[in-house]
């Protein structure tokens, strides 16, 4: 819940008010007595991210700004579109490789890059590293920096600092794997693999907290062209109270050819609903090339 008092940005966390932040002339203030969320201990053993980079945001409300990418590794979803392709970052979910970068090197690329003052944090599924997020979202706070997390939903997070852009992405039947179908590194999709994608896909209670507590958010869905995939995200939309100029349609596919062939799907389709359309302009740019 946000309350505008004076100068003054007020948010309460869902425990009624418990837990306090204030925002006044753009630095953020924990009032909490004691916080009991956790943090990391130390800053020099391996965390779960496989990819830190200076880049601009290519996707959502904050396209085109300068940032930095923290790339997490693990996810509870197992994406698959069809002709759109697997997870675009698949050896992050499908396949996830094991974490190679220390917290100091995410305070060093900020040093090395002062001017930067946007935080990418995506994944894989970066709520589930609930101390890493918070301790992000401190280090964010001490640098005035503002952080964007793109997550499917699957889970709440709290954190000390509210995050200042949830972008939303829920994964809709259309992102399904297929029985039988090939993943990137040569596996065979199994009723297993199906199981874990679906254990967490759309839980709604977990959006609806997360986009309570945090402060901003946007509406961020894949879409594969056809009209069962409109219909189910114009419903959930709704359903979740979202407005239009909140949602950013994004077309599926994950290679440089498959997306040239649904943006003009997206274009026409977004202007005769309404919404916005948001590219994968890292794709378009670099094609499959990772750390871009």
């Amino acid at each position: 819940m946000q309350h505008i008092m004076k100068n003054k940005m007020i948010y309460e966390s869902p425990d009624g008010g418990k837990t306090v932040y204030q925002r006044e002339f753009g630095n953020y203030e924990s009032r909490q007595k004691v916080s009991k969320l956790k943090r990391l201990k130390d800053y020099n053993k391996k965390i779960p991210v496989l990819e830190i980079y200076r880049c601009v945001q290519s996707e959502g409300s904050r396209f085109g700004r300068p940032t930095i990418a923290v790339r997490t590794t693990g996810c509870t979803h197992r994406c698959y579109f069809g002709e759109g392709g697997w997870c675009d970052s698949w050896y992050t979910s499908i396949h996830p490789e094991k974490g190679t970068f220390t917290f100091n090197d995410i305070i060093k690329i900020y040093d090395e890059n002062p001017h930067v003052k946007e935080m990418m944090l995506t994944g894989g599924s970066p709520t589930m590293h609930p101390a890493l997020v918070n301790e992000i979202m401190h280090f964010a706070n001490e640098r005035d920096i503002l952080v964007t997390i793109e997550t499917e939903g699957s889970h709440f997070l709290e954190t000390d600092h509210p995050i200042d852009l949830i972008s939303l992405s829920p994964k809709f039947s259309n992102s399904v794997p297929v029985l039988g179908a090939i993943t990137p590194n040569g596996a065979v999709a199994d009723e297993r693999m199906i199981k874990v994608h679906n254990r967490h896909r759309m839980n709604k209670e977990a959006m609806r907290k997360t986009l309570d507590y945090h402060k901003d958010y946007h509406f961020k869905p894949v879409w594969d062209g056809t009209e069962k995939n409109l219909k189910e995200i114009e419903e959930f939309r709704v359903e979740m109270n979202i407005p239009k100029h909140k949602t950013y349609v994004m077309p599926a596919g994950d290679t440089r050819e498959t997306l040239t062939k649904m943006y003009p799907m997206v274009f026409e389709m977004v202007a005769e609903h309404g919404y916005n359309m948001t590219g994968r302009d890292h794709i378009i740019a670099y094609d499959t090339e990772r750390g871009v």
